[in-house]
């Protein structure tokens, strides 16, 4: 039959026909005609089809059921790419229960495999997640007990269409088998990930990202972008190394990328711009690596009022001494991504940052200036005209580095400096910004810019209490900071009310405790207005009375809101009791005069 000599050569040259259509040719399809090729190529399995069942009569059964099973499968995805995916899903089922008998034989597990993988695509698509997750457990399951029960490398679906001499070599077998199974884990990663299962799906992405390297079967920007958002994954959970490796390997596989051809110099340009706005994003992973282990590093250091301290941080450089060494030796192995020549580019590029929390000043400035050049890097692409919140949110990160750097600075006056270049960054931005359009992000800098002048005062005050007397540049300077403060905190407070100027009766829950936080440092700020006119201090301690009132009256009318401000509340209880006896005791003092 068909199968005879010359008869066979022409099927098989029909099925590869109908491959290079689906696979090379439809990428040059018109948009007007998208599934041009898709359908000359299933045309053409339908002929193939045709003169199989033809040949069947004395065939061998079982080597035609494969064949047909072939023949399905290509159908199937076929189907499915030109999105009718009820008659994909009949191939598809068509092609499983045709194999059934013999899917782990090594002419049938690869195809079986492939077939539920596109099963378990074909289900995500109809937003099925629970059906797709189980086609894609069953072709891991069945990938797991072919390789423990036999292991050799098997036939190729393409190869049941081969002549003999055509068909491939043990080495191409196997690289396309494990390139069958890496998709499984990419697909089962995302499953996982639908189904709010994160720590496994960072578990497979992890698998599919080393298999992807292993193999050679990935797009550079693709696995760089995947692996940078793993680290993301590895901070949440404080594994810093971890992330570090993912962001090293996203670095130097990116640099693979380098220039893209293209035909069309606008398409050119097009890939040139998607190119600079990937590396710009693995940046912005970078800044967020380096800002989180300072920021970590800060919490594990700082004393009950915020401060470094100095007993803390002598134990804690002791036991990193002692943990260190068999710490990294032994997580490494668990996390090493590729072949020996990218790992030597992966290990060059993690040694320019620490991933063990920094412990001084030289260490945490070291993690900085890294944060810093990726800032820089991310601002060229993200520029204000074309990105405003990137850049701001880019900007914002600049300046949360200046702020967990200045905790390990113990002389104030560059502490001071440093926090006057968060100001200096976030003072332009803000003024240029529409509140309109930009309601939260404008509030955000109110409170930090607010934030960094209470900060700064206090600072000041600081400096001014270790002088026998405090100069009148000194007190300047302190009453200057903190009537900034108090401004940037009553733009915040303003930014609540509603169009007719009104406070809300209520605070919604998102804003209540910054609205707190504000209220109460306004009142603690104008307690330290420094002033010679008693009048004026009279004035100033009647509105920090008000201001701390104002916390604990609305914590009596609404309890819930107690766990939000739970110190400043104590506090203002303390100020509330206090103030009106200092006031008296001051309006004594001036009586004669009034």
């Amino acid at each position: 039959a068909a199968a005879a000599g010359g008869g066979w050569a022409a099927v098989c040259e029909k099925f590869r026909t109908a491959r290079t259509l689906s696979a090379v040719e439809s990428r040059k399809d018109p948009e007007t005609e998208p599934y041009r090729s898709k359908y000359s190529a299933r045309a053409l399995l339908q002929e193939v089809k045709q003169l199989l069942s033809a040949a069947e009569e004395g065939g061998e059964a079982r080597l035609v059921a494969v064949r047909r099973a072939v023949l399905e499968y290509e159908l199937g995805v076929n189907h499915t790419d030109t999105e009718e995916l009820s008659a994909g899903e009949e191939h598809l089922q068509r092609c499983t229960q045709l194999l059934e008998p013999h899917r782990l034989s090594p002419d049938c597990v690869s195809l079986y495999i492939q077939a539920q993988n596109n099963l378990g695509i074909l289900w995500s698509e109809r937003d099925e997640i629970k059906t797709a997750q189980t086609y894609l457990e069953s072709a891991e399951a069945l990938y797991n007990q072919y390789m423990k029960e036999d292991g050799n490398p098997p036939l190729d679906p393409s190869e049941h269409f081969m002549a003999e001499e055509e068909k491939l070599t043990d080495q191409e077998r196997s690289k396309r088998f494990e390139k069958a199974y890496t998709h499984t884990l990419y697909y089962l990663a995302q499953v996982y990930q639908h189904l709010e299962m994160i720590e496994k799906a960072a578990q497979y992405c992890h698998t599919t990202l080393k298999r992807q390297l292993e193999y050679c079967g990935y797009y550079p920007v693709e696995w760089a972008l995947n692996a940078a958002t793993l680290s993301q994954y590895y901070l949440s959970k404080q594994c810093f190394m971890e992330s570090r490796h993912c962001l090293a390997a996203a670095s130097v596989i990116f640099s693979q990328a380098g220039q893209v051809p293209s035909a069309e110099d606008n398409e050119a340009e097009q890939d040139q711009q998607d190119l600079r706005q990937r590396k710009a994003e693995i940046a912005r992973c970078w800044i967020k690596y380096c800002l989180n282990l300072l920021q970590s590093a800060r919490k594990l250091l700082e004393d009950n009022i915020g401060e470094l301290d100095p007993d803390r941080q002598l134990e804690l450089k002791a036991q990193r001494k002692k943990e260190e060494d068999e710490k990294e030796k032994g997580r490494k192995k668990a996390v090493l991504f590729g072949t020996s020549d990218i790992c030597d580019s992966v290990l060059a590029m993690e040694e320019k940052v620490s991933s063990v929390y920094p412990l001084d000043f030289q260490e945490a400035r070291e993690i900085f200036l890294v944060g810093q050049n990726y800032v820089q890097e991310a601002k060229e692409f993200f520029q204000v005209d074309g990105y405003v919140t990137d850049h701001i949110e880019i900007v914002q990160d600049h300046s949360a580095l200046f702020k967990v750097l200045a905790f390990f600075e113990e002389d104030y006056e560059r502490r001071c400096k440093m926090h006057k270049r968060r100001i200096d960054m976030l003072e332009p931005i803000y003024a240029d910004l529409n509140p309109h359009y930009y309601l939260l992000i404008s509030r955000q800098l109110q409170f930090e810019l607010a934030d960094t002048y209470y900060e700064m005062m206090d600072l000041k005050v600081a400096i001014g209490n270790r002088l026998e007397e405090l100069d009148s540049h000194t007190i300047k300077k302190i009453n200057s900071l903190a009537q900034l403060a108090i401004k940037y905190y009553e733009l915040f407070l303003d930014s609540l009310r509603n169009p007719d100027k009104v406070f809300p009766e209520e605070l919604e829950e998102d804003v209540l405790r910054p609205a707190m936080v504000a209220k109460f440092h306004i009142a603690r700020l104008y307690g330290k207005l420094i002033t010679s006119d008693s009048k004026k201090q009279l004035e100033n301690m009647q509105t920090s009375l008000e201001y701390y009132t104002f916390l604990v009256d609305y914590c009596e009318k609404y309890p819930d809101a107690v766990r939000a401000v739970e110190t400043e509340l104590e506090l203002s209880k303390e100020m509330v009791g206090l103030l009106p006896t200092r006031m008296e005791r001051l309006r004594a003092k001036l009586c004669p005069f009034i």
